[in-house]
């Protein structure tokens, strides 16, 4: 059983599959079908949900908040369904959460096994994600708990602050015995992607940036940024708890002592009416 109206069901096809034409093979209906209930609820809304693109159909501001409420309801469907029916029979609820590998792996997932072992039915997500896309996936709905910096919080959503991560500047073993100011000088930094300023933040805190050389690699995964500084291809910032392991194996070395840049993130979502007891306890995990 479905409670999605047919309209609703036609735009979450859509959203999803990205073409009219998947939506309809989905749906096991025809493409003018679709097209039809998807101007309907346009009309009923008095707005636009869609933006025809090579790429496909992209969702408009509006339509990502109908999106996000769609996945709300999808959730919660199976519980009302089961108040409804007093059958007493439970049903999964699937949730999906996005955030930075570091703090997910060190410190968020590990506390959530213990939520989704009280919670048998709970299914949840995983989305590892360095990106500054993680904000957006909770405003679509794709996820409904996203670890973000609290620059990126809206007005609707609700957040919990989380204890920082401390990022150290790291360098090869192999160089622990050079000084800090004639790597800085010489060696190029290494970090996520371009708009990666999180080394450049650290060396203003302590004034080295005006002498450092601004020259960078990239790479967008954190094992692999780790990599290239032990093979001696440059420097930059990881966070203590995940340069740990490399540290003690003696494979990095810091660079200027146990001086950090404390890295500030949320926990957030959009308010849930009421608020389950496993959402709580998933919530209650972040830290």
């Amino acid at each position: 059983m479905k409670l999605l109206s047919p309209p609703l069901q036609a735009f979450l096809a859509i959203a999803q599959e990205k073409t009219v034409h998947a939506a309809a093979n989905k749906l096991h209906i025809t493409q003018t079908a679709v097209t039809q209930r998807i101007k309907s609820l346009e009309n009923r809304l008095s707005t636009s949900l869609f933006v025809r693109t090579r790429r496909g159909m992209i969702l408009t501001s509006e339509g990502e908040t109908l999106l996000r409420y769609c996945y709300s309801f999808q959730a919660l469907e199976g519980e009302a369904l089961t108040c409804i029916a007093m059958t007493g029979l439970e049903k999964n609820v699937s949730i999906c959460m996005t955030g930075p590998s570091t703090i997910m792996r060190a410190r968020i997932i590990p506390r959530c096994v213990t939520v989704m072992k009280a919670f048998p039915r709970l299914l949840m997500s995983f989305n590892i994600d360095d990106n500054e896309t993680r904000a957006s996936s909770l405003r679509r709905g794709e996820s409904q708990i996203a670890i973000i910096e609290q620059a990126f919080i809206s007005d609707e959503m609700e957040y919990k602050k989380l204890e920082p991560e401390h990022y150290v500047l790291v360098v090869s073993s192999a160089w622990k015995k050079r000084k800090l100011k004639e790597i800085i000088k010489q060696e190029k930094i290494i970090d996520f992607n371009m708009h990666d300023h999180m080394t450049f933040n650290y060396l203003k805190k302590y004034n080295l940036f005006d002498h450092a050389n601004k020259e960078r690699h990239f790479t967008n995964r954190t094992d692999t940024l780790a990599l290239l500084i032990a093979e001696e291809m440059g420097y930059g910032v990881l966070p203590y708890e995940f340069a740990k392991p490399y540290l003690i194996n003696k494979q990095l070395a810091l660079l200027n002592g146990e001086k950090t840049y404390p890295y500030f993130l949320v926990a957030a979502w959009f308010p849930r009416d009421p608020q389950s007891a496993y959402f709580s306890a998933l919530i209650d995990a972040c830290f």
